[in-house]
């Protein structure tokens, strides 16, 4: 195996702002990313923000209401992604990359084989050898998929973004057909050996996902209307 990728050093590059949001319901950071892709000028600053959110299945704009099998007492959230249906909840860093993609100069074919490969390179940092799947955008380790991903663009600007399963209960992706594939393997960054901790995960994400877009990452306080 070959030795994983040093973290990029975007040095010079504009800043994309890290705000870390905690554990937040789905429904209010979703509504507060419309909010801010719509009030955002020519130059506003990119944003990340990182969230755990409590269980909930998102059912993406292609989703088809038949791949929730058993929802339970989970609930359904019709959502403006792209993408079929996934599970969040507590253990899963979820990222959100707010990106003015033209002025990145980037198409959302690349903005997604970029997230993706920061997302490769850093399972790599743990000796965990991922890849891609063709047709099924994300990431996989021995055909189980451990990143989904699901955008949106507006006005040539991003929203929405990646879920990445850290140390988690899994036995909700048994209730779906994850990203609408009926008998998908779902895994785990604590399964595969990798660390528990989505502290120690973001130490080595979010530089990656950062320089993969061509930004410098810089922590920012959470808004207190949010």
């Amino acid at each position: 195996m070959s030795a994983p990728r040093p973290a990029p050093d975007a040095g010079g590059a504009a800043p994309v702002h890290v705000r870390d949001l905690g554990l937040a319901d789905y429904e209010p950071v979703w509504r507060a990313m419309q909010a801010f892709t719509a009030g955002r000028g020519d130059d506003t600053a990119d944003e990340l923000w990182l969230v755990e959110h409590p269980p909930v299945f998102t059912l993406g704009q292609a989703g088809r209401p038949e791949h929730v099998l058993a929802a339970g007492d989970i609930p359904v959230l019709p959502v403006d992604r792209g993408g079929q249906v996934t599970y969040h909840g507590p253990g899963q860093r979820v990222a959100y990359p707010l990106i003015d993609l033209r002025r990145a100069g980037l198409g959302v074919r690349e903005l997604v084989c970029r997230i993706e490969q920061a997302v490769i390179d850093t399972l790599a940092v743990w000796g965990i050898a991922a890849g891609r799947r063709e047709g099924a955008p994300g990431v996989y380790v021995a055909g189980a998929k451990v990143m989904a991903l699901g955008l949106r663009v507006r006005r040539g600007c991003s929203f929405h973004g990646l879920a990445f399963n850290v140390a988690m209960d899994l036995e909700p992706f048994r209730r779906i057909n994850p990203c609408g594939f009926a008998g998908l393997a779902v895994t785990q960054v604590l399964d595969l050996g990798g660390p528990g901790s989505l502290a120690e995960v973001d130490r080595e994400l979010v530089p990656r996902l950062a320089a993969a877009l061509g930004l410098t990452p810089v922590p920012a306080s959470v808004p207190e209307s949010r």
